[in-house]
């Protein structure tokens, strides 16, 4: 018997032939303006996405990407508040729902599905890929203004993934309060740059403003330990490129790492990680340095060696994100 076909893969397939017959200069020059609004600091009043190029172009170079950042999140999430399985699910400026995969490969089976965006060919193309998830045919995709003026039905859960940079400070701000408002769960996510960062940050004090606890990645709900200039906190997920996603977007290796900033918070009952990983753990010989954020605040360098026993072999696998340490391995 055939094992099923993960979310990750189907997304892939349905992506594969999304560029025939979009000439590769064209493609490749709807991805460097994307790259260029998605990574700068510039709001915008109209859609990035404006014309199915576009559309195309954006969903064959970012969705694999969203989807694999979006999940992190969504897994730390899931990990922090095991019973919570979302019935219903807004994904707000979703474009072709890379965050509704990622939903539906966190949590199993059929929920109820919103995406609203601005761009009407980003939502065309995101109904059309979705046919090919059982979990996705019945989403309704709908044209709204993502700002000031977005009003939010009450849902279990809202993701906002590459968003909030291409929004006014005040239209930043109102969605914010419209999602904490609105839903049990809340799971923003930008750029993994300290502007990204910055914003995150932001909006977790909003959300803590509002009543919500961090489930992720933080170990606490307190402000960040970092000081604001100094540092940025952010973390990798790993990407596999396909044939045409290296057309698009030059280069010769078949994965790349998607850095990303996030904030998971909830008004449920929540159990955060002890501690977090959030620099890429240093292996040398007998030892494993891990940077960590710990719950009372602080951000500390820990190192365990080979007298720690089981503690060292879960060290030496421990990646950038992970709880820390892991069920297994706490004494």
């Amino acid at each position: 018997m055939n094992a099923p076909v993960s979310p990750a893969e189907t997304l892939r397939s349905a992506l594969s032939a999304l560029l025939d017959g979009l000439p590769p200069r064209q493609a490749a020059h709807a991805v460097d303006r994307l790259i260029a609004n998605y990574r700068g600091a510039t709001p915008t009043d109209a859609p990035i996405l404006r014309d199915r190029a576009d559309v195309a172009a954006y969903a064959a170079y970012r969705m694999p990407a969203t989807f694999e950042a979006v999940r992190a999140a969504l897994d730390a999430f899931a990990a922090a508040v095991p019973g919570f399985v979302p019935a219903t699910h807004t994904d707000v400026g979703g474009g072709t729902g890379a965050a509704t995969w990622a939903v539906s490969a966190t949590w199993t089976g059929e929920r109820e599905v919103t995406v609203l965006d601005w761009s009407e060919p980003a939502l065309a193309l995101g109904e059309d890929i979705a046919a090919a998830n059982p979990a996705l045919r019945g989403a309704r995709w709908q044209r709204s203004r993502i700002g000031a003026a977005l009003t939010l039905e009450s849902t279990d859960l809202v993701t906002v993934s590459y968003v909030l940079n291409e929004l006014t400070e005040p239209d930043r701000a109102a969605l914010v309060d419209a999602a904490a408002a609105a839903a049990r769960a809340v799971v923003i996510v930008e750029a993994g740059t300290p502007a990204g960062y910055a914003r995150v940050i932001d909006a977790r004090r909003r959300l803590t403003d509002a009543g919500f606890q961090v489930a992720a990645p933080c170990p606490h709900s307190a402000a960040c330990p970092i000081a604001p200039g100094a540092d940025w906190c952010h973390f990798s997920a790993r990407v596999s490129r396909s044939s045409l996603h290296r057309q698009v977007k030059g280069g010769s290796l078949a994965y790349e790492d998607e850095k990303f900033s996030y904030v998971a918070a909830t008004r449920l009952p929540a159990a955060p990680a002890p501690s977090r990983v959030i620099r890429r753990p240093q292996i040398r010989k007998g030892q494993v340095l891990l940077d960590l954020c710990e719950p009372d605040e602080q951000l500390r360098r820990t190192t365990v060696t080979k007298r720690h026993g089981d503690l060292y072999k879960a060290a030496r696998d421990a990646d950038w994100g992970d709880s820390w340490p892991p069920d297994t391995a706490r004494p």
